[in-house]
């Protein structure tokens, strides 16, 4: 059952929620109860669908085996890899124990992208593996700044899969999470929390249940249906425009639900569309992912880069972290090319308009008064869209 995407699941999920309302109203939400609520989603999300191990992985010959169990034994994988290292770095500053733990980590993704005979049924390749194993490798890094000096077994586990963020995101940060998930609300709190998951929840159905909805029927079937320049023009837009409505309501829908069980999930989205420039843009769209790429690729590789002087030119480190980043990103969609190709697209937009930047405060072609930002939104839009025809793999 996947997560926002039929009225079934939000069928089920109104139990727990309707409990947490009661509960909530009255003042006795114990603080266990999002753990709970986690473990009967994930079983409901899991517990119905089966993969097959085996020689006969795909061909239904294999052992079958539930996927819950799989998403179990990932689970213990994962905490036994931080618990590890989080031991090992206390006792010793060499890197060897971190790049042990990143690769351990990455493993089962990298199999599950790289290895297209097991996914989708392959037991390492369950719904939400990509936003789980970043939760991890969040963990891993932590630990190695020394950011994560302690880590209880049971908020690491409600951290990795908390159920309104397993399958799509937003990926959080674990000690801001671990803040909320520890924080016990009174009733004041929770009637805050209450309010922004009514508003997130009601802009998720509005976005993906009608406006995306609407634009796939009208717009983006018909013209992907129909070859030629001026129908992949229209296409174009119009995958853009659903792409934004459709994941935008996604992550409003995870927003919310976490609110109402008290965790505070950054927002993923803010008025994309309206950026002035390729940055812009980056600050905008599915922000937990490129701060996740920003903080945890970008700076490290522009920090080492620095400090062991790998090239003459100090610009030069920005712009390789850029394809080094931005190329990952594009992995970590897919290993097909037109992923790849979106993620090498954007890390030369985004060197382009740093080159371009430097040279203009020079030069001073481009203004910055009102029809010069107006003038920004435009071509940032149209660049943009232009790299979501290039994910869509059309062209491809």
């Amino acid at each position: 059952m996947i997560p926002y995407a039929t009225f079934t699941w939000f069928g089920v999920v109104l139990y727990p929620v309707l409990a947490t309302l009661v509960l909530g109203l009255i003042g006795r939400l114990p603080r266990i109860w999002p753990l709970l609520a986690t473990l009967v989603m994930l079983i409901v999300q899991y517990g119905g669908s089966t993969v097959s191990l085996g020689p006969g992985t795909g061909t239904g010959r294999g052992m079958a085996v539930r996927e819950i169990w799989i998403v179990a034994g990932y689970a213990v994988a994962q905490c036994a890899i931080a618990a590890g290292f989080l031991r090992l770095r206390a006792g010793t500053s060499r890197r060897w124990p971190f790049y042990a733990a990143l690769v351990l980590s990455l493993l089962p993704l990298a199999l599950a992208k790289l290895v297209p005979a097991l996914t989708p049924s392959s037991p390492v390749g369950f719904l939400g593996i990509s936003y789980v194993t970043f939760r991890g490798l969040d963990v891993i890094f932590s630990i190695q700044d020394r950011l994560i000096t302690s880590l209880p077994v049971g908020t690491f586990l409600a951290y990795v899969f908390f159920f309104p963020t397993v399958s799509a995101g937003p990926i959080d940060r674990y000690r801001r999470f671990a803040a909320d998930w520890l924080h016990q609300r009174n009733r004041a709190e929770f009637l805050a929390d209450l309010d922004a998951a009514v508003h997130h929840i009601f802009t998720g159905f509005l976005y993906k249940f009608v406006l995306a909805a609407l634009t796939k029927q009208y717009w983006l079937d018909p013209a992907a249906g129909v070859e030629g320049l001026a129908s992949t023009v229209s296409y174009m837009y119009a995958y853009s425009v659903y792409l934004f409505f459709d994941f935008a309501g996604y992550s409003a829908f995870a927003v919310g639900f976490s609110y109402l069980f008290g965790i505070h999930t950054p927002e993923n989205f803010n008025r994309p569309f309206l950026a002035r420039n390729i940055r812009d843009f980056w600050n905008r769209w599915h922000i937990t992912l490129s701060w996740w790429f920003r903080d945890h690729v970008y700076m490290r590789f522009v920090m080492a880069a620095t400090r062991g002087r790998w090239f003459k030119d100090k610009y030069l480190a920005s712009y390789v972290g850029f394809f080094l980043s931005f190329g990952l990103m594009g992995l970590w969609h897919g290993t097909e090319a037109h992923y790849i190709a979106y993620g090498l697209y954007h890390a030369a937009l985004l060197t382009g308009h740093d080159l371009f930047s430097r040279w203009n405060t020079r030069r001073k072609l481009w203004g910055d008064g009102p029809l010069w930002q107006a003038a920004g939104i435009v071509v940032t839009f149209h660049v943009v869209c232009f790299g979501f025809l290039l994910f869509s793999g059309r062209l491809v």
